[in-house]
């Protein structure tokens, strides 16, 4: 990480990039953030939320999302969270924590990227990640259960993509669970593994494509008609 507001530490065969501003340097209190039982300790878990593995949901300096990183499809049934080591930048952690880090820059509404952590084994690896949690908000799938969207969210919408697309970066699974709302109205995007930048024009209608077909599947699912 080349920003001066990230610090790296290195402690035998574990990596950890924070940012110190909302962290602690502190060797030692690092290791333990991504340990749910230092959470607990510390009576801080906030709830938790079920996917491909559990994320945890914890009150630091600021609410976060703490998240393992697990494989899908046939071949995580196999290998469940272990990744081949091509270098420390090369990992799906800092990847995701460099992106955020890209796009909080270029004043793109994500999460901010407070720690990740990866511990090398032999040539494998795995990997840890603590975002901010955004307060209040709900991705628009939970909207969409309660009300119709109006057509100035979904303008917001279209210039959030937009900027996403303008700065060149394709995010690989753009759906509705991945849009969040928060209680002013603001929208997020969230949950960028395996996203980055991507040369060309024509993925961009692809990545359009993608998140209409989010719509018109929850569509199927609600009694609340969307806006087209």
């Amino acid at each position: 990480m080349t920003s001066a507001n990230i610090v790296e530490t290195r402690l035998n065969q574990t990596v950890i990039w924070h940012d110190p501003s909302l962290l602690s340097s502190d060797e030692a209190a690092l290791e333990g953030l991504f340990d749910i039982a230092y959470w607990q300790q510390k009576q801080a878990v906030l709830g938790s939320a079920k996917g491909r593995g559990t994320t945890w949901f914890v009150q630091g300096q600021l609410p976060m999302a703490l998240r393992h990183y697990y494989r899908g499809g046939l071949f995580g049934k196999l290998v469940r969270d272990q990744y081949l080591f091509h270098g420390w930048q090369q990992t799906r952690c800092y990847q995701e924590f460099a992106l955020l880090a890209q796009l909080r820059a270029l004043n793109i509404p994500v999460p901010r990227p407070v720690a990740a952590r990866v511990q090398r084994c032999g040539v494998f690896y795995r990997a840890d990640i603590l975002v901010e949690r955004i307060e209040g908000a709900q991705d628009l799938v939970a909207t969409l259960q309660a009300q119709p969207l109006t057509p100035e969210v979904y303008q917001q919408i279209g210039r959030l993509v937009r900027q996403l697309h303008d700065a060149g970066i394709c995010h690989t699974d753009l759906n509705i669970h991945n849009i969040l709302q928060d209680q002013s109205g603001r929208l997020w995007l969230i949950d960028f593994d395996k996203c980055g930048s991507k040369q060309g024009e024509g993925w961009k209608a692809d990545n359009l494509a993608r998140l209409q077909r989010s719509f018109i599947k929850e569509q199927k699912k609600t009694t609340n008609p969307l806006a087209t």
